[in-house]
């Protein structure tokens, strides 16, 4: 399944840090016989001699939160990060497992392929001058290094999973009929049904109920109940008497399923065949009356008519499988070497509860 360059284009300034975001405060080493002092990074984990920094982990946290798009208080804000932290970690390892995998089958990004997606991007997203394109960066807080980076790593991900995945994964005709007959409903279209009302409204002054003008509207919608029922063209009643908005279109409400329904109206409605209607009862703004103008029953699409739905819904459950324990296997061949107990323990929990990965990327 090919990635769209916009699709990759989100990747890449997702991965991308807050522009103007401070960054984490590193740790400092003592100073040196010379009294050279070096600034080093916390190591949170080796995998396979590859690090992953608490700095690395801050900028995945910050990426995560900005897309919630919200402003947090302190304590919500240590609450969300107690949250995204566990799939954040093992997406960052899991990541770095499928990058280095790549690189020992050879997978690398050429010059020509970098401006090939380039392009896309620019031209999906209009982004057709170099100033453009640049203001574009600029909003975002990434440089082009910093979009061919991620680029570069999202794409030789893509051709692992491809070609290590999703070139394995096949559907059989008797996987594809045996998950269309466990999930019929998927390819059920509901019942259906159209309405017209009619609505006399009482007038009122908003703090009592005029009682003489309350019995005046129930008896003229009475009237019109009447008059509908005798054969007249329920249409032409709204477009002389009712008082709502669905007049201009003559009254039609629809087409509805059952649950967008209020079952009180259903009750009025029960029974009723199309042409028929409701007896007159009280709304918030009046008395109205319910005509059934139309009635479609459930309709389920045929195997054959759903056959690419299927296929797609059924290769999607076995990549995702697939995925899953090809990315476990990495883990199980890797040497990852834990050095914060912390989040060792995080990684723990989480990959003992959730053995398929929290997301599958550029499939």
């Amino acid at each position: 399944m090919r990635t769209t360059a916009f699709a990759v284009l989100l990747a890449a300034l997702a991965a991308a840090p807050l522009a103007g975001q401070a960054p984490p405060v590193p740790q400092i080493a003592p100073q040196t016989a010379g009294g050279r002092v070096e600034i080093v990074q916390q190591i949170l984990v080796k995998v396979n001699g590859e690090i992953i920094t608490k700095t690395d982990l801050e900028d995945r946290q910050v990426t995560a939160l900005r897309q919630r798009a919200q402003q947090l208080s302190d304590e919500e804000l240590k609450k969300a990060i107690a949250a995204v932290t566990p799939d954040i970690l093992v997406d960052a390892v899991d990541e770095l497992l499928l990058l280095q995998r790549g690189k020992e089958l050879g997978y690398k990004v050429t010059d020509e392929q970098f401006k090939r997606v380039l392009d896309n991007i620019r031209k999906e997203n209009k982004l057709e001058s170099d100033e453009q394109f640049n203001a574009a960066l600029k909003q975002e807080g990434i440089t082009i290094e910093q979009l061919r980076k991620n680029l570069e790593k999202q794409m030789v991900i893509n051709q692992v999973q491809q070609v290590e995945v999703a070139g394995k994964v096949g559907i059989s005709e008797t996987e594809a009929q045996a998950y269309y007959d466990e999930h019929k409903n998927e390819f059920t279209t509901p019942a259906s049904l159209t309405l017209r009302e009619l609505l006399v409204a009482v007038k009122t002054d908003g703090k009592t109920v005029n009682v003489a003008a309350d019995d005046a509207a129930k008896a003229k919608a009475e009237g019109l109940l009447a008059r509908a029922r005798a054969g007249e063209s329920f249409a032409a009643l709204v477009a002389e008497a009712s008082d709502a908005p669905s007049k201009a279109n003559g009254g039609l409400v629809g087409p509805l399923t059952a649950s967008e329904l209020d079952p009180g109206v259903l009750k009025l409605i029960d029974g009723l065949k199309p042409g028929g209607v409701s007896e007159v009862f009280r709304t918030g703004g009046g008395y109205a009356l319910l005509q059934l103008e139309s009635q479609i029953p459930p309709a389920v699409k045929s195997f054959e008519a759903a056959r690419d739905d299927i296929a797609q819904k059924v290769y999607e459950a076995k990549r995702n499988a697939e995925f899953g324990r090809y990315v476990a296997k990495l883990r199980s061949q890797a040497i990852i070497e834990w050095k914060n107990e912390e989040m060792h323990k995080i990684w723990l929990t989480r990959t003992s509860t959730t053995p398929l990965p929290p997301k599958n990327p550029g499939l």
